[in-house]
């Protein structure tokens, strides 16, 4: 091999290992755009979720005021936590290269007539909360979006346990009945359940 070819492959060499660094050093963007119908819809999905927090928030200083402390702390911790969901919501939309909005607030009740109005609400709106989460579940699949249909799952085995809280907590409501010391036990019940993370 003569001294011409060797500095030629060198020269190659030199060219392909500078087009291979060139090629890592490049900032490449691996963030795939949302689908804007998906964006839209999750961003309504945000909207619920605001709404739910300010629902279960109206409801606990409801609570506070007529001196049921368990009920409160259990219904100031769902606020929090469907605060939360929105929350997550945020960041995954943000994060796929789209934008979440900050919603526009709704103003919930203010006052209710019984502990047992409030968990007939609550499992109504849980109930309207799932059926929003399976039609984004829907939309997702029809356009072949997985990876938030992926994500959406959580929403969804998150949305089966709060129907059956909501469920279980009727349900002892019922047994109960209008005896007072029953509802002095379940208050202080409630209060005791630890809260999700």
């Amino acid at each position: 091999m003569n001294v011409k070819s060797m500095t030629t492959n060198i020269a190659a060499s030199v060219n392909a290992f500078a087009a291979i660094v060139l090629l890592f050093a490049a900032p490449i963007n691996f963030n795939i755009m949302l689908n804007k119908k998906i964006e839209s819809a999750l961003n309504e999905q945000i909207a619920l979720e605001h709404e739910s927090s300010q629902y279960y928030l109206s409801m606990a200083s409801w609570a506070e005021v007529k001196g049921y402390h368990g009920i409160t702390k259990f219904l100031y911790l769902q606020s929090d936590e469907e605060r939360a969901h929105m929350l997550k919501l945020f960041h995954y939309i943000n994060e796929r290269g789209g934008h979440a909005l900050v919603p526009d607030a709704k103003i919930p009740p203010k006052s209710f007539q019984t502990i047992q109005e409030i968990f007939e609400q609550v499992l109504k709106h849980e109930i309207k909360v799932s059926g929003e989460i399976n039609e984004l579940v829907d939309m997702c699949q029809k356009e072949k979006d997985y990876t938030t249909n992926n994500f959406l799952q959580w929403y969804v085995a998150e949305q089966i346990d709060e129907e059956r809280t909501a469920r279980n907590i009727l349900d002892k409501l019922a047994l109960i009945g209008s005896d007072k010391g029953g509802l002095y036990l379940f208050d202080n019940e409630l209060g005791a359940m630890p809260g999700k993370k």
